[in-house]
């Protein structure tokens, strides 16, 4: 089937006017003014969406997702579930990357890559990380050079914890083998070969990663910190990173708990970087979907838990637009096309003759989700889900 979108005002993400713009095969076939006058009537079936009053833009890509569940800090009872699928495509998210976290060892990496490939099946598009928390690395294969070039879904490692109590307390020597391990298999796989890292609370912040890039030939730009606006001070050591070249990344989901204790909303770190000059291309929004959020106490123990949400990272972007003022186009490429790129997805991000057909279409005036599509495939029709995962109701 074909499907035309007609006068609907694009964002690729950067601005396009109203156009028309035609989906076949899974794939952005065309873009231009008046498309329905230019198609020769050859008996194609063929579906037409009214697009005025509508913007388009790239499904959203969702750097960080505990696609198979997370958690378990507080005992077995406590581990999340594992994501389903119109939990991000109600949110309109169409690229999910999955990670592991603090528990890699009832939540293994088989288990994930099988999870990712049921996504796959039921309609959106998933890539994961090797690896967890600690290290050293769990992997699949042998080592992180193997898993990132023999495993197609593999693009990098992660999230390796620093500044945090639940980490393994990393020397800069050993994230500097694993960062080479991966750079290795990314360069020969073709693949981001990125470190993705997750940033706890404590005061060394990203004292690791400086350490790191001043003691090696790596780039900044082989890492990839998350949690960036867990507090103020973390915001503002992740501006200067930033500003060294280096990417950082904003976690949407949260609880009144985390924001009380100072966590900035993602939407406001977002608008606070680019007020200070920071490149959109290097910032990011994910949602850290099905991860537990925990509360811990001065002494370590867990005293609350809350599960993340794969709908928080469109909420943020809502946000940053309505709230926090940041320009559409800036907001949409935070959560398409800058991290489609850093992860080096060139089908991902963006609205283009050849890219994968992933987009949104929403309102207006207050970015309301009313239609999504992945790989071509209608998936959320006013607002409600027309594909569900196999075992969803």
């Amino acid at each position: 089937m074909l499907t035309l979108i007609t006068n609907v005002e694009l964002y690729a993400p950067a601005a396009m006017g109203e156009v028309d713009v035609l989906v076949a095969d899974k794939r952005i076939a065309a873009i231009a003014p008046d498309l329905k006058n230019k198609i020769t009537a050859d008996g194609t079936i063929m579906e037409i969406i009214d697009g005025r009053g509508k913007l388009m833009f790239p499904g959203l890509v969702d750097s960080l997702v505990h696609i198979s569940g997370g958690g378990g800090e507080g005992g077995f009872h406590t581990r999340t579930p594992q994501m389903n699928l119109t939990d991000a495509t109600l949110g309109g998210v169409t690229t999910v990357i999955g990670v592991l976290g603090t528990d890699a060892t009832t939540r293994t990496l088989s288990d994930l890559l099988a999870k990712a490939h049921a996504l796959e099946t039921e309609g959106i598009s998933t890539y994961c990380h090797t690896g967890s928390y600690q290290l050293p690395a769990r992997t699949v294969l042998d080592n992180v050079t193997d898993d990132i070039i023999l495993i197609d879904k593999f693009i990098g490692i992660g999230e390796i914890a620093i500044a945090d109590h639940r980490s393994s307390q990393l020397r800069s020597s050993e994230l500097m083998r694993v960062a080479s391990e991966a750079r290795v298999g990314g360069m020969i796989s073709g693949k981001a070969g990125i470190v993705s890292i997750h940033v706890g609370d404590s005061d060394s912040m990203l004292y690791l990663l400086h350490e790191s890039i001043e003691k090696s030939d790596l780039p900044v730009t082989q890492f990839y910190p998350t949690h960036i606006n867990r507090n103020g001070a973390l915001l503002e050591a992740g501006m200067e990173w930033a500003k060294q070249g280096g990417y950082i990344d904003f976690t949407a989901s949260t609880n009144e708990k985390f924001i009380e204790e100072g966590e900035v909303p993602a939407a406001k770190a977002l608008a606070d970087c680019l007020d200070s000059g920071v490149a959109v291309s290097q910032l990011t929004m994910s949602s850290d979907g099905n991860a537990s959020l925990p509360v811990f106490d001065d002494a370590g123990e867990l005293v609350g838990l809350e599960v993340g949400r794969v709908g928080s990272l469109y909420e943020a972007f809502q946000e940053a637009v309505l709230e926090y003022g940041v320009g559409i186009v800036d907001a949409i490429s935070s959560v398409t096309l800058s991290p489609a790129q850093l992860l080096k997805l060139k089908h991902k991000g963006r609205i283009e003759v050849g890219a994968d057909a992933d987009f949104i279409l929403a309102t207006k005036d207050r970015l309301l989700l009313e239609q999504v599509y992945a790989k071509g495939r209608c998936m959320v029709r006013g607002g409600k889900a027309l594909v569900k995962g196999t075992f969803e109701n």
